[in-house]
């Protein structure tokens, strides 16, 4: 679909008020409001980022449009606390406290609320996910357990992708580009209402993106595009109430070798907010979310997701806040078979019942709170899993937050873990394992926030981490192998984030994690060589803005990674950079560079059949009107 197209599709021929706020506008928040920005990840509920007690992170709508992103899984790149690695044009993989491959399955991502997951191997296919991401208004990324509230796989993180009500989106908006690596892309967006209390947009955009490189310098067969559309309405028909309902629909396509992958989707979400009081409020929400996908010479899968989800809130007695929820989702999974791999059965439901509770306790007002948790969930698998947590947070003087917690998280097992069988037909070498149990990990936490300075805030979190049940390869005869849960281990390390405001025109954020991981198995049966994930010891990023004379901005984002041990991938540098010129603040042109440090560099995969990230460079118009 040409950009012509995708204005076609989305641009009414009436003309609104303009009430968008542009990103030169955005880059004027002050870091206070910044750190006093609500998250809802933590508590479930709005709370502020410098007071959470928890080790989270916020990458901005501003930090994603200033670094140049132009894919979700580049815009997680922004969050220190998660090992992102890109493997090819357009797969990836991303985890948090490590564990980290392209089947990633201990870390929870939510767009609006929707949970992205595939009960085929319990994580996330991101070649999906593909949204506007000038919509995005913030992504909360927490690296430690959240299973009390959000269930199960919140083992190692949650990841909250939370988009711009249609209300911050009116009048249009119109960009496009391309360049090397990134071949072209354009979107449209428009937003419209009543002015007063209901308001909605309609976007749609399309992208064709180059294959990567082989260590040769031989471009990979491995192109991609895909074309995405969607709406998004909100109603507030008075102060204590709000509706909203959005929905999205893609088609893509991606070559592979041999044969080429086809992925279409559609999802629609209902939501309803409604406040009772100031310490009292209940939610309702729903959603429908189909996903299809057909690998050559693979297998094909068509799953469906219905999901609905209550939750309550309100206060008991001047010192406690208790919010308690109910949930049920409904997985039809239909998979079509081949003589490389198969599941048994090709089609299955799966059920989903959850509830939870929590309950926020101030020990001392303003200084002192303790938060208590627990939830309940029943999976098809492996039956009933309990996920209690405990969190402390003290505030010994004003700009100052210690927390402390102790977590129980759950990844529940999947359909390859209980009914893979390879190859496609007897005899199979790799069987599933009906009884395989739920990974399960223990977690300890203490982390603490200062703004030292009025410039600079700061955040420290440790961790140690007890796995058990992780999953092994069972070897039962020379050429007999079983999935099981033989493996234990163990990890720890630190995440250090901060942001400086350098000046009124100059800001750095930026942060430092270091991963050690430890896994073992006491089975003479468990297949040592085979083992989950690989992740890197220590990485850095840094991120720079400024705003200069002239209507110019230059943003730089630097990162290290460090070696990945199994598979060896050797440790690299990059660096990516953007210059952009504002007129008017309505149109802005800009020229951005990725993977500067070098031509190529590896990031993730085995030797033999890696291929290589490209140095790439891409401009971009974008005009709100």
């Amino acid at each position: 679909m040409s950009l012509v197209g995708l204005i076609a599709l989305v641009f009414p021929a009436a003309a609104q008020t303009n009430l968008v706020s542009t990103p030169a506008e955005l880059k004027r928040l002050s870091l206070e409001a910044l750190l006093n920005q609500d998250v809802t990840v933590v508590a479930r509920r709005p709370q502020k980022l410098s007071e959470s007690p928890s080790a989270v992170q916020v990458i901005t709508g501003e930090d994603i449009h200033n670094s140049g992103a132009t894919s979700l899984p580049e815009a997680l790149r922004l969050a220190s606390n998660l090992q992102v690695a890109q493997v090819n044009s357009h797969d990836w993989a991303i985890s948090a406290r490590g564990f980290n491959n392209t089947l990633a399955n201990k870390l929870l991502v939510m767009i609006d609320g929707r949970t992205v997951y595939t009960p085929l191997d319990a994580g996330v296919f991101w070649n999906a996910q593909n949204v506007l991401l000038e919509d995005i208004d913030r992504i909360e990324v927490v690296s430690g357990p959240g299973g009390t509230l959000w269930g199960a796989n919140a083992v190692n993180g949650v990841i909250n992708i939370v988009t711009k009500s249609a209300r911050d989106t009116q009048g249009l908006l119109i960009e496009g580009g391309g360049g090397s690596f990134l071949q072209d892309f354009g979107a449209v967006r428009y937003g419209g209402g009543n002015g007063t209390n209901l308001f909605y947009r309609v976007y749609g955009q399309r992208f064709d993106r180059n294959g990567a490189v082989f260590p040769s310098g031989k471009v990979g067969g491995d192109s991609s595009d895909m074309t995405q559309g969607g709406l998004r309405m909100d109603w507030y028909p008075n102060a204590e109430n709000t509706l909203t309902i959005q929905g999205d629909s893609y088609a893509g396509s991606e070559n592979t070798q041999p044969g080429n992958t086809f992925l279409d989707g559609q999802n629609v979400l209902g939501r309803w907010l409604h406040t009772i009081s100031d310490t009292s409020d209940l939610s309702v929400q729903a959603y429908f979310d189909r996903t299809w996908r057909d690998i050559s010479q693979s297998f094909a899968e068509d799953l469906k997701t219905y999901d609905i989800d209550f939750q309550f809130r309100f206060g008991l007695g001047e010192r406690q806040s208790i919010t308690w929820g109910a949930g049920y989702r409904l997985m039809q999974d239909n998979v079509r078979n081949s003589a490389t791999i198969a599941f048994i059965p090709p089609e299955k439901n799966m059920q989903l019942f959850s509830g939870f509770v929590q309950d926020e306790i101030t020990l001392i007002p303003d200084r002192l709170q303790l938060t208590l948790g627990t939830k309940l969930e029943h999976n098809d698998f492996s039956g009933f899993e309990f996920q209690p947590s405990a969190r402390l947070a003290w505030t010994p003087a004003e700009r100052h937050t210690v927390w402390a917690a102790i977590s129980r998280a759950v990844r529940s097992p999947s359909r390859i873990d209980s009914d893979v069988e390879i190859p496609g037909t007897a005899p199979f070498q790799i069987t599933g394992d009906k009884d395989f149990a739920a990974e399960t990990v223990v977690a300890y936490e203490a982390g603490y926030r200062v703004r030292p300075v009025d410039k600079l805030a700061l955040s420290l979190a440790s961790f140690y981490n007890d796995y058990n049940h992780l999953r092994s390869l069972d070897q039962l005869s020379p050429t007999n192998f079983v999935l099981g849960n033989k493996f234990q281990g163990q990890t720890w390390g630190v995440e250090l984030s901060g942001t400086y405001q350098v000046a009124g025109w100059w800001r750095l954020r930026g942060g430092y994690t270091y991963l050690n991981k430890l896994l073992w198995t006491h089975s003479p049966i468990a297949n040592p060589s085979i083992r989950e994930g690989n992740d890197p010891a220590n990485q850095f990023l840094i991120q720079s803005s400024m705003n200069l004379p002239a209507h110019f901005q230059v943003d730089v984002v630097g990162r290290y990674v460090d070696t990945l041990a199994n598979p060896h991938v050797p440790s690299y540098i990059s660096f990516d950079a953007r210059l952009a010129w504002w007129w008017k603040d309505s149109l802005e042109i800009s020229i951005a560079g990725q993977n500067l440090w070098d031509n190529q560099h590896p990031e993730f995969g085995p030797a033999a059949t890696r291929e290589e990230i490209p140095r790439s460079v891409f401009g971009k118009v974008a005009w709100w009107f």
